[in-house]
């Protein structure tokens, strides 16, 4: 899938990404966490089942009250355990949270954020602890400006928390392109505030009826760093 960007009608100069999904590949950190929780049991992993379950358990614990990152990874670890037939003490829990940091980059997220980076303000807005996301930042390869997590706003994404304080450290909407793959959990939302968005559909999906309309989609981040002329 090639890039499409619509006509650029603002002069943004502050790329904000989400993080995990977008630059980090936690589908991959997630599916190799389990698989070495089922080695240990004794038991074939599940990818797929894996991946679907993790998605629609965390979106519905971050859908409550707010609690810190790492009891969402634990009570999200326990419910997939739970659906895979898994019997887990609550305290047996933590080894999704430990395997965060090991959750490695995109192949193309460094080299693109090296070409950002020369032009453009970096911010990250993500679903976590700041302690998990500091873990995180070490597999980068540029500083960022500044992030707003989940522990600082005390909400989750799609919420509109996040996206308020990037409007706020960023001086106004108009500065912005918010740069992200989930369209649950920051298309929709960051489209809502008023703000410029690229969509990374990394993996070819059709853009939703109704749904907000992208002023980039692209596949990856090398493609964005090409439209943006990086």
């Amino acid at each position: 899938m090639g890039a499409r960007g619509l006509a650029r009608t603002r002069p943004f100069d502050v790329l904000t990404f989400d993080c995990y999904g977008t630059l980090i590949d936690w589908e991959s950190g997630i599916t190799k966490a389990f698989a070495a929780e089922a080695a240990r049991r004794g038991v074939p992993p599940e990818p797929a089942r894996v991946v679907q379950a993790y998605r629609d358990i965390e979106a519905e614990v971050e859908a409550g009250p707010y609690r810190p990152y790492r009891e969402v990874l634990r009570e999200a670890g326990l419910g997939v355990a739970r659906r895979l037939g898994w019997t887990m003490a609550p305290e047996r829990a933590g080894w999704l949270a430990a395997s965060l940091p090991l959750w490695t980059p995109f192949a193309d997220t460094n080299p693109a954020l090296a070409r950002l980076r020369r032009r453009f303000h970096l911010a990250i807005l993500s679903n976590v602890d700041d302690d998990l996301l500091a873990e995180t930042m070490r597999h980068f390869s540029v500083t960022f400006d500044w992030v707003v997590t989940a522990q600082q706003v005390r909400s989750y994404k799609p919420r509109p928390a996040h996206f308020q304080e990037g409007i706020r450290k960023a001086g106004g909407a108009e500065r912005i392109l918010h740069v992200a793959r989930s369209v649950f959990h920051d298309v929709e939302p960051a489209a809502d505030l008023g703000l410029a968005v690229a969509w990374v559909n990394r993996a070819a999906e059709t853009v939703p009826n109704g749904g907000p309309s992208p002023e980039f989609i692209v596949s990856n981040l090398l493609e964005l760093a090409d439209v943006l002329g990086a």
